[in-house]
């Protein structure tokens, strides 16, 4: 029987932890489209342009996995699957307003500079 050997996990700093579950291109996106309400993938799919439906299925497992979101499938046919903010991932919600805040300032100051650059997010979807 092989002895399976269990090693702990290390962070440097917190950030790491942090990133690890909403980092990347697309979390912390979708966790910010969810925090507003629940959503079908299609839904989703829309309202993030240039995610494919592969990677879009693949970060909402991760994010269901790491308890940040969750997913009701109604039994119906053709199936129907809606995903949510959890209680644990409304807590990231501090987070996320800070980066879409942060990243609001940035383009402004970009703008400012001279570079052409637009927000989209008030545009109807």
């Amino acid at each position: 029987m092989d002895e399976v050997v269990l090693t702990m996990k290390q962070y440097n700093l917190g950030i790491e932890a942090t990133l690890e579950i909403i980092g990347g291109k697309w979390k912390a996106l979708i966790v910010c489209l969810l925090i507003s309400g629940t959503k079908r993938t299609s839904e989703l799919q829309r309202r993030i342009p240039g995610i494919s439906q592969k990677v879009l299925i693949q970060q909402l497992r991760e994010l269901e996995q790491d308890g940040i979101i969750g997913r009701h499938v109604y039994s119906q046919m053709p199936p129907k699957v809606e995903y949510y903010i959890t209680e644990y991932g409304i807590t990231a919600n501090e987070i996320i307003n800070l980066m879409c805040s942060w990243g609001r300032t940035n383009i402004e100051r970009r703008q400012q500079q001279g570079e052409e650059v637009e927000l989209l997010e008030n545009e109807p979807k």
